[in-house]
């Protein structure tokens, strides 16, 4: 094989040449992270068989772990969705913190229904109601949109069950109970960050919401709702049970070692947690709709992790490539004394969304890059997930779609979006960075 030092600078070629065939040439994700898996073995001097094992092994490996769980929370994402779940809980909300906050509200709705949702989805959901609480309280459409965006982008990024963070604990071996409470603790400065850049920032421009619709006929429009208890319950389900696993698992045992914690400990797996998390959201919808739910809903929600799957795999392949090279033996001898720590996840990650514009696709390939790499910089594993989900918000701009989603959906021109919601994203990275690293030096 080639030296440590060539296999570091075969890498950085690796990752320029992803950042301009995804973000330039348009090419998918999953083509690309393959095929460089394979130069990538082949460029180091990996015998060619032993490429194919890697890549292959590679992919199922990750998918072992990960696949069912991508699509139990897709199909229930979806389903929360289409029963109109996602506005019950944004309801709740705005009882909570009353319409005078209207900007706050949004901003934790955003942050509760991107936990289960796509941010773009969540958006586009929930914009009807930003724009009905935008005119009935005569705030700005600037104000409310970026305060209802990154509130979606804060646990959108950093929260598990979202595809990536969830890719990413799997890929670092991250117990998944402490990726979800280290990403739902960070993510609260975090999404309050991109409020106050709002509230601020979003003053300075009147953009109107252009809608005739008042917040009372749009929710007369909707009909009847599911229940505020059935709508939360699919999203708090799954969590609760897995953080309960990884309680059971502490080394002190709080709950013994008999069959409390074997219950837990199955109860609480993220396959079985997310399934249950897919019955409970079946309670959402109407009798009379439900076979529509079970084939056609859940057939959609599956197609849309089938590219998440694809591209989840195809990292899974260029990591287990790059666990064979000798960057790892090279960066322990000559680089892990140097005090970069959580700041290289956060940079690699921050760089590739920059420069290519996905976020699923800086976080799966930035965890791909840092799983060798774990023991010998002596990173923890859940937070090193969350930093890499912080270095994914920097920056939202033109090669995003929820650039797009934000700007459209809001009336926002392209040049203000700019200077109010890309600067708002690169806020939003570094508070999460700043505290998740502040968590780290305590836990």
């Amino acid at each position: 094989m080639v030296s440590g030092s060539v296999s570091i600078l075969l890498l950085a070629l690796a990752v320029v040449l992803i950042v301009i065939a995804t973000g330039k040439w348009k090419v998918n994700a999953f083509v690309v992270l393959i095929v460089i898996a394979f130069a990538y073995g082949l460029a180091i001097g990996m015998p060619a068989l032993d490429v194919v094992k890697a890549v292959r092994e590679g992919f199922g490996g990750t998918l072992t772990y990960i696949g069912i769980v991508i699509v139990a929370g897709t199909i229930m994402g979806y389903i929360l969705e289409k029963t109109g779940a996602a506005l019950v809980m944004t309801q709740a909300i705005l009882r909570l913190v009353g319409r005078s906050r209207a900007p706050l509200a949004m901003n934790i709705a955003g942050y509760v229904v991107s936990i289960p949702v796509f941010c773009d989805s969540g958006y586009v959901i929930l914009t009807p109601l930003n724009k009905a609480l935008a005119a009935e309280t005569k705030t700005s459409m600037g104000v409310m949109a970026v305060a209802l965006a990154t509130g979606l982008y804060a646990t959108h990024t950093m929260v598990p069950p979202t595809p990536g963070p969830l890719a990413a604990a799997a890929t670092l071996k991250a117990d998944l109970g402490l990726v979800i409470l280290y990403g739902m603790i960070v993510a609260i400065p975090s999404s309050l960050a991109g409020l106050a850049w709002a509230s601020v920032m979003g003053r300075k421009y009147d953009i109107s919401p252009g809608v005739e619709e008042s917040y009372g006929d749009l929710m007369a429009k909707y009909g009847t709702l599911p229940s505020t208890f059935m709508s939360f319950l699919p999203l708090v389900l799954p969590i609760v049970l897995i953080l309960l696993k990884s309680l059971a698992d502490f080394p002190t045992r709080p709950f013994g070692d008999g069959v409390v914690r074997v219950f837990f400990d199955f109860i609480g797996d993220p396959v079985t947690a997310l399934m249950l998390g897919v019955v409970a959201s079946l309670f959402l919808v109407p009798r009379k709709e439900l076979s529509v739910a079970v084939d056609s809903w859940m057939g959609q929600g599956i197609k849309d992790a089938a590219i998440i799957l694809a591209i989840t795999g195809a990292g899974g392949s260029f990591g287990r490539v790059l666990a064979a090279s000798p960057m790892k033996d090279f960066i322990g001898t000559n680089m892990a004394h140097l005090p970069l720590g959580l700041f290289l996840p956060f940079a690699i990650s921050a760089a590739l969304k920059t420069a290519q514009g996905s976020s699923t696709v800086a976080i799966i390939t930035t965890a791909a890059i840092m799983a060798p790499l774990m023991g010998t910089l002596g990173l923890d594993p859940a937070i090193t997930a969350v930093v890499i989900g912080a270095g994914a918000m920097v920056v939202s701009h033109a090669n995003d779609s929820y650039f797009w989603v934000v700007s459209q959906f809001s009336n926002m021109p392209v040049n203000v979006a700019y200077k109010l919601y890309t600067t708002a994203t690169l806020v939003v990275g570094l508070v999460a960075f700043l505290f998740a690293w502040l968590l780290s030096l305590v836990v």
